[in-house]
């Protein structure tokens, strides 16, 4: 039997495939070069106990891996941790501070997006290429209601890396539409290993590419 893929479409194309989707569920496939300082919710993202500290430093350094496939992932203007909830596998009530230690890129999704669904074996081939100790893709899927659609579509298209983190909610969304960091779907955040926000985009990427590749080699590197 053939193995399935959501649409057979090269990743390369995913950029051109979202300047086309239009609007998706009320929320546009957009993306925007500058991002965190738009619209924050007052006292809503924090530098908790200097953890941030270091993380200029880093933001300044990836700055040349922006490029690329990825060249629509902007660095943050100020590093900060950006508070999120959202449930992990076997539905365990989470945060960033449970991903403390590895750098990040999580990854917001739904079944109903199709810029999101094209880039999730790209997403996938990613964490089982780099994930690990130092890096995971942590991709939360926002459709409401129960977890059978996410979980047949993961099963489906064989996504076999990524573990199943859900916010049915939609509450990491509106967070992050809040703070300037989403505008639609999908929207993804670059973080360091203790959760503080390194560069995010709007839009879709190739993350299975070697510009990919290099940013999160960078992002972990420690």
């Amino acid at each position: 039997m053939t193995e399935k893929t959501p649409f057979r479409l090269p990743s390369a194309k995913l950029v051109a495939i979202a300047a086309v989707a239009g609007v998706l569920s009320g929320a546009g496939a957009v993306w925007f070069r500058h991002i965190g300082s738009e619209s924050p919710v007052q006292g809503a993202a924090v530098a908790e106990g200097g953890l941030c500290e270091g993380a200029a430093n880093r933001i300044a350094s990836l700055k040349p891996f922006l490029k690329g496939q990825v060249a629509a992932m902007s660095a943050a203007d100020k590093p900060r941790i950006v508070p999120l909830s959202f449930k992990g596998p076997e539905a365990k009530d989470m945060t960033l501070a449970d991903l403390k230690g590895k750098a990040v890129l999580l990854n917001l999704w739904a079944t109903w997006c199709v810029p999101c669904r094209e880039e999730m074996p790209a997403l996938n081939a990613l964490e089982h290429e780099k994930g690990g100790e130092d890096f995971e893709v942590v991709a939360i899927n926002i459709d409401v209601g129960g977890d059978e659609k996410p979980k047949a579509f993961m099963e489906e298209y064989k996504i076999d890396a990524l573990k199943p983190y859900r916010d049915s909610s939609m509450g990491v969304f509106n967070v992050l539409k809040k703070e300037g960091l989403a505008f639609g779907l999908p929207a993804t955040l670059l973080l360091d290993e203790n959760g503080c926000l390194l560069a995010a985009m709007n839009g879709p990427a190739a993350w299975d590419s070697e510009d990919a590749r290099a940013l999160v080699t960078a992002a972990a590197a420690k």
